[in-house]
């Protein structure tokens, strides 16, 4: 396929994306033209386009590196791809009105088109996603989802050397700042021209909803604040997840936590993330209802979970947002010894806080309370509800959201340990790190391994595991003295 006809698919594609006019024709193709680095071009005729946007941006990325136009480096060529997407997205305040146009149909066709928009212009990145290893595990609380995260290409030492020597800049002050909508990207911050942000009014407050580029589960999204600010669970917090669900009735809403160690890995920046997904904990029951005192009208119980969750359903959103306020409060101030739980330290640092998911369920709002407790001790430096040493070889970075609803994000090393794992168990030479060792020989001694079944196995394993983590990170354990103290908790709402 020639480039000339290249460029005019490219063209046809960026027209019928809705940020130009067939007028805009030749001044398109020929800016193209010059960011490739050719100098001629034969005209072709417009025609349907059959090959997708991506291919097309392959080979347009291809001829600019031929021609020398562009260097050959992952933060270059990351840079140039994005400003060639561009193109084939329209400026913000037209993705805007035409979210608002497929809204008015309903929510659904607005998160539609704005979905497709951000896979189609390379935003999400759909083939760095897709190398991404995924397995259910069947586990005592239902089937859990492991993700092995390999969409995040790895930086090699050449960028990783030029990342320390490039000036630091405070602009965009992080990633999740609304100033990075059409930000063109340095060695040390990503690309971002082809990037856009539907604004969305939440009580009076401007926020933004986007897309996340490399996402975890079916359209996950973030929705964030427009002013950069650290993130803080309150009553506001409650409010507007609820409000979310209500602007997008299709979608979960939850936030991180606002504490180090049981946080995300953003606490700068005021956030939520957002989807169109089932997680585990969702499908999740109610094991124990009870009666919360001030609402006695109000669905209430403990949810059948590794990690300690209070669910609460009401059709009243204001009565759901008080009632989870109260809760809050209630836990930020709570301690019992007995469990090594403790509110404050005694210098007075806070230890406690929640992570909430808010969904619709029919005409109920329903609120997920994730008790959480950042404590440390001399036994658990990284965390007494952390995961512990022994899992540490499988997962020791914090539990965050997407966890917490049973949706293991497990780093990229575990790709190439784990098959040196199935290599130990099976008895072939191996390089299996030290880490492995006593979790593999405790498998060896359990099950008996053959080429067919190794794999299946140690994903098995690996569930189990998962689960174990999120168990760890519970404040309240699954025994009969944890279960006991969990309901001492419940008795004083």
């Amino acid at each position: 396929m020639s480039i000339s006809q290249t460029i005019t698919d490219f063209v046809t594609l960026a027209i019928q994306a809705g940020g130009w006019m067939e007028l805009d024709r030749l001044y398109l193709q020929n800016r193209i033209l010059g960011m490739i680095g050719a100098d001629s071009f034969e005209t072709v005729a417009p025609q349907r386009v059959s090959r997708s946007s991506l291919d097309l941006l392959d080979e347009l990325v291809d001829a600019a590196v031929k021609h020398e136009a562009v260097k050959d480096e992952p933060a270059a060529l990351e840079i140039f791809e994005a400003q060639l997407m561009d193109f084939l997205t329209p400026p913000p305040s037209v993705v805007n009105a035409f979210f608002a146009k497929h809204y008015e149909k309903e929510p659904k066709a607005a998160t539609d088109y704005f979905f497709k928009l951000s896979k189609e212009n390379d935003y999400i990145k759909t083939r760095a996603i897709a190398k991404n290893i995924i397995f259910p595990a069947e586990t005592e609380y239902g089937e859990l989802e492991i993700t092995i995260n390999l969409s995040r290409p790895e930086k090699d030492p050449k960028q990783i050397m030029a990342e320390r020597q490039a000036v630091h800049v405070d602009y965009p002050k992080c990633l999740l700042c609304m100033e990075n909508e059409g930000y063109k990207g340095r060695l040390n911050h990503p690309a971002r021209t082809n990037h856009r942000i539907i604004r969305m009014n939440l009580d009076g407050e401007s926020w933004g909803f986007q897309y996340s580029p490399y996402a975890y589960y079916n359209e996950h999204s973030i929705i964030l604040s427009e002013e950069h600010r650290p993130m803080v669970i309150s009553k506001a917090t409650f409010q507007r997840l609820l409000k979310i669900t209500e602007v997008l009735p299709h979608y979960f809403v939850g936030s991180n936590a606002d504490l180090p160690i049981v946080g995300g890995s953003i606490l700068s920046h005021d956030h939520y993330q957002a989807g169109r997904h089932v997680f585990p904990m969702e499908k999740a029951e109610i094991e124990q209802y009870f009666e919360l005192s001030d609402y006695p009208l109000m669905n209430a119980g403990i949810v059948k979970w590794p990690m300690s969750v209070i669910r609460l359903q009401s059709p009243d959103a204001e009565e759901l947002i008080n009632a989870a306020t109260d809760i809050l409060e209630k836990w930020r101030n709570y301690s019992d010894e007995t469990v090594s739980i403790q509110a404050f330290s005694a210098d007075g640092t806070p230890h406690h806080t929640i992570t909430p998911i808010a969904r619709r369920k029919g005409q109920l709002f329903e609120l997920d309370l994730v008790l959480r407790d950042n404590s440390i001790s001399d036994e658990h430096p990284d965390g007494i509800f952390h995961p512990h040493k022994d899992v540490q070889h499988i997962k020791k970075e914090n539990i965050g959201l997407i966890e917490v609803m049973g949706l293991a994000v497990l780093p990229p090393r575990l790709n190439n340990e784990l098959k040196e794992v199935e290599k130990y168990v099976l008895g072939e030479s191996n390089q299996m790190a030290d880490h492995h060792k006593e979790w593999a020989n405790q498998m060896k001694m359990t099950y008996s391994f053959d080429t067919t079944n190794v794999t299946e196995i140690i994903q098995k394993e690996v569930g189990q595991i998962f689960a174990r983590v999120l168990a760890d990170a519970g404040v309240y354990k699954r025994t009969t003295e944890g279960q006991a103290a969990f309901n001492r908790f419940i008795d004083t709402l």
